[in-house]
């Protein structure tokens, strides 16, 4: 008897209904938006003042372990808020996860994870709208050289379509869990 196949964990959904694969893709690909600057920053923590000066042409040098230890939470926490776009094609996301205290094994409505998801999108496309008004000015960051200011902004551009492929990814899951589909006559 030949042995028997393992199913491809790709094609196996434990969710509901299916996620579409460009939406599995998308929420996968979130994290990886938030890695770019993350790890720049990081770069500060071990430091590097990444070519940033001052209003008088010195290097600006994180300092202090305050300082190094928001800089490493704050790379973490965004990392972490990033991860929680799995939870839009997970079963996690239609089903609390047993450990968490007492809504643990219930159901998720869809709207406690639709409101928080759009709400969430809407900061981050205001956020990071706000935070590049000024990144091709002369009332930007001063740099040491051409190529620090790229590395910066290169890390930091893909942070533009955190809120975008978030709110995608919402509405796919809305499709999924809240609209009917249209029965065929």
């Amino acid at each position: 008897m030949p042995p028997r196949a393992r199913p491809d964990a790709r094609n196996v959904s434990t969710t509901e209904r299916p996620v579409p694969r460009w939406a599995h893709v998308l929420a996968h690909a979130i994290p990886f938006l938030t890695l770019p600057s993350g790890l720049w920053r990081l770069g500060l923590v071990f430091g590097s003042s990444m070519g940033m000066l001052d209003d008088n042409g010195n290097h600006i040098y994180l300092t202090g372990l305050g300082g190094k230890v928001y800089v490493v939470l704050l790379s973490i926490f965004s990392e972490l808020v990033a991860l929680t776009a799995l939870g839009l094609v997970s079963r996690w996301g239609e089903i609390a996860p047993r450990w968490i205290p007492f809504i643990g094994g219930r159901r998720v409505h869809p709207y406690a994870a639709i409101v928080p998801a759009v709400l969430g999108s809407l900061s981050l496309m205001a956020i990071w709208t706000y935070g590049f008004r000024d990144v091709f000015t002369n009332d930007f960051i001063p740099f040491s050289s051409t190529p620090w200011a790229a590395l910066m902004i290169t890390c930091y551009a893909p942070l533009q379509l955190w809120g975008p492929a978030l709110l995608v990814l919402t509405w796919a899951y809305y499709r999924r869990r809240v609209s009917v589909p249209a029965v065929a006559v």
